[in-house]
């Protein structure tokens, strides 16, 4: 049942609809729809000798806030992806709780409160 693509374009909201866990990056984008599609998820970032660290920060804020679990590329083997896998599956109703109780969810709402304090 798995399947690599390269690139997807157009098919990523169907892949996205039918997935019950995802396992990805953590660029901003991905972990951003990752969030308000409320997918479990577990986060592989980039390691630091090949990036900025961005997503390494990405990750852990997510796994801090009960978001995602994460593995570090560097530590990651069949046997810890596998339990990885498992392990989120069996508890993707906790991750999705904790995503559908985000106040990031609320983006429109905290723009506008915003706005609001500084021009009231």
């Amino acid at each position: 049942g798995y399947i690599q693509y390269e690139y997807i374009s157009d098919e990523l909201k169907d892949l996205f609809a039918i997935s019950d866990i995802v396992l990805s990056r953590a660029g901003a984008n991905a972990i951003c729809e990752l969030l308000s599609l409320k997918k479990p998820n577990i986060l592989v970032p980039l390691p630091a000798a090949v990036s900025r660290g961005d997503q390494i920060l990405n990750a852990r804020s997510f796994e801090r806030q009960g978001f995602s679990m994460v593995l570090e590329e560097e530590e990651l083997t069949n046997e810890t992806l596998l339990s990885a896998v498992h392990d989120l599956y069996e508890n993707r109703e906790k991750y999705i709780d904790a995503m559908k109780h985000s106040s990031q969810q609320d983006s429109i709402d905290t723009i506008i409160d915003l706005i609001e304090s500084v021009t009231a």
